[in-house]
């Protein structure tokens, strides 16, 4: 029986072999702000949403 993780790699792999980018995104850290990945905008620690774009790293 194959495990969690087997599955969630051969899952990963099969949708990058189809062009699906399958890397999770969080908040980068630039000095003691949050940076949003997508579009650089700086937020409070406390940041669950980009104020700026609106991304979250439970909606990637």
């Amino acid at each position: 029986m194959s495990s969690a993780q087997d599955t969630e790699a051969v899952l990963d792999q099969f949708l990058e072999s189809r062009g699906h980018d399958t890397e999770t995104r969080t908040w980068e850290r630039s000095y003691n702000k949050l940076q949003c990945p997508d579009c650089g905008g700086l937020h409070e620690k406390s940041a669950s949403e980009c104020g700026v774009c609106g991304w979250s790293p439970s909606r990637p």
